[in-house]
């Protein structure tokens, strides 16, 4: 295994996601390592098909965008502290490939993820994603139980 140069964390915003965060923060700290913070939302493509009479899908879809766009602002600015080099992104298409492809068009050299949530919450993030992300990434994914 190479140096770990930088660290890309999925988001969902979560107290879960904090946590994969905060620990990602101690591998960086450790290695000189940056962060890459990324959310993604999900691609609107396949329901095109479908009626949807109060919001055209596109114009919904850059709604979202927006919104997430300002999400992460305010979860960049709350959690990261000053002393760990940090970028940020919101893509936008399948949540697991965006992840993947992020991660190589970055260079980043470690994926840390959420396995799933804790007892009695709903799996966002977590979950068929993380699977799919250790599966298919070109690059080490550390996963880790945010819940212990």
């Amino acid at each position: 295994m190479h140096d770990i140069k930088k660290i890309l964390v999925p988001t969902d915003f979560s107290e879960h996601s904090i946590m994969v965060l905060q620990s990602a923060f101690m591998i960086a700290r450790k290695f000189g390592a940056a962060i890459e913070v990324v959310f993604v939302v999900e691609s609107l493509d396949a329901y095109a098909g479908f009626a949807v009479p109060h919001l055209p899908l596109e114009n919904l879809e850059k709604d979202l965008l927006e919104r997430a766009k300002r999400k992460m602002t305010e979860f960049v600015n709350e959690n990261i502290p000053s002393d760990i080099p940090h970028a940020s992104a919101v893509l936008n298409g399948k949540v697991p490939e965006e992840i993947i492809h992020h991660a190589e068009a970055t260079d980043c050299d470690l994926i840390m993820i959420g396995t799933q949530t804790c007892k009695g919450m709903e799996k966002t993030l977590f979950g068929s994603v993380t699977e799919r992300v250790i599966k298919n990434a070109n690059c080490p994914v550390l996963s880790m139980n945010p819940c212990i």
